[in-house]
């Protein structure tokens, strides 16, 4: 990319900040600006808030029933995005993890499909997938991937227990990577001519089969699902706040920010009674337009 170095530099600002930073070719930026005028450069925000992988396995491990995960492997399409984050959402899914790179971002296109459910189903974005499932499987899940040479099939297969669910890519599925990192492949079982399904329904099948084993059993008839209870997200403290303002005071150090952090509360009720004990500020800034006033008449005078 051939630009200018403040250019430059405010791209390494933007990726230290935790911006992901992607070249793609001009056809690429006018899709994502749907052919408005553009100087080479688009911002794209997300329409979702997303929260680290740490604080997803804290917040199902409060839940009373087995967490269910997804995990996306390169799912570039939006549109299966959003249709997998609906089935997730509707059949009782925990959460889902999404890399940062090689896959489609929470866009309005994504929300749009998704009809509402990205707003109820927690999403981390982490920046590698496959370190990802083994932090996953340190904290006790079990690892599945939807592959087309998996071993068992999706009736045979155990699915109890905390369970990520891996879908790779619409064109090529998981990658080579990802399947070592996978405890298990399974295949879901095909008869008729057409050799794969979509990347989106192959996971509304894999989830369905994981609710009719879970909280589907003894439903009948009209009876009401179950209440899902899902992580509760951390609350975002006044800590970062005030933090962001001591970076904005010139703050130059973490310990000269924690001191400035701890001597406002005492600054502020000192700040109030300031007026009434030192009255002689007030009485110059009275006498300030006297002072003036004083020169002024003597003009008139003259």
């Amino acid at each position: 990319m051939r630009s200018a170095p403040k250019f430059m530099q405010l791209l390494r600002d933007a990726k230290a900040s935790g911006v992901l930073v992607e070249e793609v070719t001009w056809a690429r930026l006018a899709q994502m600006t749907g052919g408005a005028v553009h100087q080479g450069i688009a911002l794209q925000t997300a329409a979702a808030d997303t929260l680290n992988l740490p604080d997803l396995i804290d917040g199902c491990g409060e839940l009373n029933e087995p967490p269910l995960l997804l995990a996306l492997d390169g799912l570039t399409d939006p549109h299966n995005l959003g249709a997998i984050v609906r089935s997730a959402e509707a059949l009782g899914a925990h959460g889902v993890v999404l890399p940062q790179r090689r896959s489609a971002g929470l866009t309005g296109s994504v929300a749009k499909v998704a009809a509402g459910a990205l707003e109820h189903l927690p999403v981390a974005r982490v920046v590698n997938l496959n370190r990802s499932l083994e932090t996953l499987k340190d904290a006790g899940y079990r690892v599945v991937g939807l592959a087309e040479e998996g071993d068992q099939t999706l009736e045979e297969v155990d699915l109890e227990g905390p369970l990520v669910v891996v879908t790779g890519s619409e064109g090529q599925g998981l990658s080579m990577l990802t399947r070592r990192h996978c405890d298990q492949l399974i295949r879901i079982p095909l008869r008729g001519v057409t050799p794969s399904l979509n990347a989106s329904v192959a996971t509304a099948l894999c989830l369905y089969e994981v609710a009719r084993r879970g909280w589907m059993k003894g439903l009948k008839g009209q009876n009401p699902s179950p209440r899902i209870v899902r992580p509760q997200l951390p609350a975002l403290p006044s800590e970062p706040s005030e933090q962001i303002e001591a970076s904005q005071n010139g703050t130059s150090s973490p310990a000269e920010a924690s001191d400035t952090a701890g001597m406002q509360p005492s600054s502020e009720p000192d700040a109030s009674p300031v007026p009434p004990e030192n009255p002689g500020i007030d009485l110059q800034l009275e006498r300030l337009p006297q002072t003036v006033e004083a020169p002024f008449e003597g003009s008139i005078d003259l």
